[in-house]
């Protein structure tokens, strides 16, 4: 029987014995995915698979198995290969059956060749998708994924064996050459400038979005969602089932790494001869680039297993419906109160001691779209807070906080320079035939901070009103219309919007909060850093897995509390019928669903739905209050 090494050093060799026994046989494909699946169950054997999220592509040995957690950023078209083929060695007539799944080159011996007009022969059809790390995904995720792998990596020679768990972001501020190879490095706008020796490109595809291949032909744009992402893009070939997979789907997936540096040499000469008779491609030079990256910059995966993720929580069981996963929730759901407690403190005082929006900022963490009614989505629950000091750096703080407590996040700072020049919506390139990515373009789950303090008074132009739109649209529909020039195509999604203002938002929302400190520290950096601190790693990822868990609970509400809310609501309305709308229900019932999920509760009780119309009151309390101080609306 094959030992770990081989499945995890050489998983081609084991599906080359698979294939010998049972091809031409179709079943040995099914044989090949169930051989690693069982491989992969095996305790923490998934931590033994080297990641390319923690080792720089050339630490990682040419068609091992590897894995990749990331997000479809874009899909190709489907191509075709020679899934069997057949070689015939021309002295002896001896022929020889292979298989080409796994693979981006056939392969043959010294004294062979393909024969095109076997009988034999098999075309087959792979997906390619162009996958990218997840955006804004927290720094404290990626550390626990690398402290858990247990990978062994055996880099290259010119390397030293003691670096192998060796970070991307580490490895950026190591100088792997000698001095005299000197490099040219970009500026904040991600440009290189001049060739780079090739070794150093590995580790400069992670640096930015721009990276110059080899050949010093224009930079190649790694198309990230949102600046400064760290990692590599990959082009990750699908055999089975891709159809279940979309854009923006969060995956990891296993399979075998490809860097044949035969890939560039074939595609430079593609490129060169399709220049030379434009008849010989049918694709444009500028498609080709992108669709076939040097694979030193852009590696291949070709998946053997996929799947899609519920969450990226790394402290939380992958699958919640395992046995073992039942378990630890119901440990951790035995522990809830405390954990909620020490958090709502902890929020208070990064909200300088203001409880009542520390308990909406909970509900707000918490939420997520749990379904569609037509195009409206149920469960989204985005909070303006405002109030907030317009001098200080108080959301910048904030949002550093929750980056602490969520797993991925982006601080949108809302200025007219930012609008009128960002790139929001995803649109598409039909030159290059592909999907450019824009700042919209997140995973479910993602925590999006818009600072609106920094807004001042300007002129929007037509990108800058556009991307207000798109912003618009992403808070009520839960949607991006990305553009494909002759129309626009709905993506729905699922991002936590939090927005941070003086006074009311000029952008929608379901709630407003507005913020009274109770304290105004000297020195707020010192302040909200101190609060950082002042916790204990064990305790920050109690909140960690609190919020990742509650998110992922099923609820329902009893016919016979619906009844109880139903009467409420009609007594409510008996005394003034303006005083309380279908959509101010429509609110306390969203309040009292994540105020029971924040509790553990999975089903609303007559007490959760007394204390949401409490929180509720108070809230509105707070804005009438507050606008009879400034004499207009809030």
């Amino acid at each position: 029987m094959p030992c770990v090494g081989d499945w995890l050093n050489s998983p081609l060799s084991i599906v080359q014995g698979i294939f010998a026994q049972n091809a031409p046989n179709s079943d040995w494909e099914k044989k090949v995915t169930e051989y690693f699946k069982e491989k992969l169950k095996e305790n923490n054997a998934t931590n033994w698979v080297p990641s390319l999220n923690d080792v720089p592509v050339h630490y990682l040995k040419p068609n091992s198995l590897v894995k990749f957690r990331c997000m479809v950023q874009d899909m190709f078209d489907p191509e075709f290969y020679m899934g069997v083929y057949e070689t015939i060695d021309p002295n002896t007539n001896a022929r020889v059956l292979h298989f080409g799944k796994y693979r981006d080159v056939a392969e043959c011996g010294p004294q062979q060749e393909i024969d095109l007009n076997s009988s034999q022969t098999v075309t087959s059809e792979r997906q390619t998708f162009y996958c990218v790390p997840v955006p804004g995904e927290s720094a404290w995720v990626k550390e626990a994924y690398i402290s858990a792998s247990q990978a062994r990596v055996s880099p290259s020679t010119s390397y030293t064996p003691s670096r192998h768990k060796r970070s991307y972001e580490e490895d950026e501020d190591m100088d792997l050459h000698p001095s005299k190879q000197k490099e040219q490095h970009m500026g904040s706008g991600g440009d290189i400038h001049g060739c780079v020796e090739p070794k150093r490109l590995e580790t400069e595809a992670s640096a930015g979005h721009h990276v110059i291949s080899p050949n010093c032909s224009p930079p190649l744009d790694l198309n990230f969602p949102l600046p400064g992402e760290k990692g590599p893009a990959c082009l990750v070939k699908v055999y089975e089932s891709w159809e279940s997979f979309k854009v923006n789907d969060v995956l990891e997936v296993f399979g075998v790494l490809s860097v044949d540096p035969v890939l560039s040499i074939v595609n430079s000469e593609e490129r060169d001869s399709s220049s030379l008779d434009p008849m010989e491609c049918m694709d444009t030079a500028e498609e080709q680039r992108v669709h076939s990256p040097p694979a030193s910059l852009v590696p291949r995966i070709h998946v053997i297993l996929a799947q899609k993720l519920q969450h990226i929580n790394p402290l939380l069981p992958a699958c919640l419906n395992e046995e073992e996963s039942k378990t630890f929730v119901s440990n951790f759901m035995s522990e809830l109160s405390p954990v909620r407690a020490e958090l709502l403190g902890f929020l208070t005082h990064a909200l300088l001691g203001d409880s009542l929006a520390a308990e909406y900022l909970i509900l707000h963490l918490i939420s997520t779209v749990y379904g569609r009614r037509d195009v409206l989505p149920l469960g989204k629950f985005t909070v303006n807070l405002s109030g907030c000091p317009r001098s200080s750096t108080f959301t910048e703080h904030l949002y550093r906080l929750i980056q602490q407590l969520v797993p991925a996040s982006y601080h949108l700072r809302m200025s007219i320079e930012s609008m009128n020049h960002s790139r929001f919506i995803p649109h598409k390139d039909y030159t290059a035939n592909r999907l450019v990515s824009g700042l919209l373009q997140l995973a479910s789950n993602t925590s999006l901070v818009i600072d609106e303090t920094q807004l001042e008074q300007g002129q929007l132009d037509t990108a800058g009103v556009h991307n207000v739109t798109a912003l618009g649209n992403l808070i009520t529909w839960q949607k991006v219309d990305y553009d494909f020039n002759y129309h626009r195509m709905e993506f729905p999604c699922n991002i936590n919007v939090l927005i941070t203002s003086e006074g009311r938002s000029l952008l929608p929302s379901d709630c407003q909060v507005h913020l009274q400190p109770q304290i105004i520290p000297p020195n707020m950096e010192e302040y909200m850093s101190s609060l950082l601190t002042a916790v204990l790693p064990s305790v920050l990822n109690k909140f960690r897995i609190y919020l990742s868990l509650l998110r992922l609970l099923d609820y329902s509400i009893s016919d016979e509390v619906t009844k109880a809310v139903e009467e409420d609501f009609v007594e409510m309305r008996k005394n003034n019928p303006e005083s309380v709308t279908a959509d101010d229900l429509h609110k306390m019932l969203l309040v009292a669903r994540f105020l029971s999920l924040s509790a553990g509760q999975t089903t609303l009780s007559r007490e959760r739905w007394l204390r949401a119309k409490q929180l509720e009151a108070l809230r509105k309390a707070r804005l009438q209050q507050q606008q009879c101080v400034n004499g207009n609306e809030l």
